[in-house]
């Protein structure tokens, strides 16, 4: 199993509240981590420090490390937004840009340097055929993105970040919103994106990350109280609390 991010002691502050407590884990490539544990347990804070989301708020401290191939992001002087290129994020909530679904998709590339009208219209093609929404959008790329329907525009912002070609797609909740058919297409999209990718995903739903997830964390207060296969840490957690987690008993 070779990994591709790697946190060490990771602990984050907000203010004087710490929400990441010497955090250690290695995620494997070309899988699925699923992030797993109560509201406010620091899942989400995780996921954001992967890709260095958590920068945008005032307050915060890390201290740690988090090395993304063999790299410490939190170096000084490292490029964030090439950072960012390499490790996507799509939210809990889909947020199409206000513009055509065409100009959502070509939006990073052009970002990055990609001016030629036949490079942007393969690269679009490309990324929404990757996210398993061409076939519905293909005859309407100059309408307005925001005339999607949730789910379609959910698929839309997975679009949009595969556009820039990442290594790490970070997926924070992102079927939250969503009702059950379009929840099990982005559960079906994640699953044959692991083979090009590598997907953390965070989830308040068990069910799903037994459904999708190759391992899972399990984060409670802050902590990383255990982390394994997905089968065996549902089947035979070894943390007490775990096995409490996913039985019910508290959550």
């Amino acid at each position: 199993m070779s990994s591709i991010i790697t946190a060490k002691d990771l602990c984050l502050w907000y203010g004087g509240t710490q929400a990441l407590k010497n955090i250690d884990i290695q995620i494997p490539e070309n899988s699925i981590t699923a992030l797993i544990g109560s509201s406010g347990c620091g899942k989400s804070t995780f996921l954001k420090t992967l890709n260095r989301m958590n920068d945008l708020i005032p307050g915060v401290k890390i201290t740690g490390e988090v090395n993304y191939e063999g790299t410490d992001i939190y170096a000084p002087g490292l490029d964030v937004n090439l950072l960012r290129k390499e490790i996507g994020m799509v939210f809990q909530k889909p947020n199409p840009f206000p513009m055509s679904i065409y100009d959502n998709i070509a939006y990073g590339p052009r970002t990055h340097g990609v001016k030629g009208r036949a490079r942007l219209d393969e690269i679009v093609e490309r990324s929404l055929r990757g996210a398993a929404i061409w076939e519905e959008v293909k005859d309407r790329l100059r309408k307005n993105a925001l005339g999607l329907s949730g789910g379609q525009q959910q698929r839309l912002c997975i679009a949009r970040a595969l556009a820039v070609e990442p290594k790490v797609l970070l997926m924070d909740e992102p079927t939250s919103a969503l009702d059950p058919i379009s929840t099990s297409k982005i559960e079906e999209l994640a699953m044959r994106l692991k083979e090009r990718y590598t997907i953390v995903i965070v989830t308040h739903n068990m069910q799903q990350a037994v459904r999708i997830s190759d391992y899972t964390a399990f984060f409670l207060l802050g902590e990383l109280v255990e982390f394994g296969g997905t089968e065996h840490l549902f089947a035979q957690p070894e943390r007490k609390k775990t096995e409490d987690y996913i039985t019910g008993r508290f959550g």
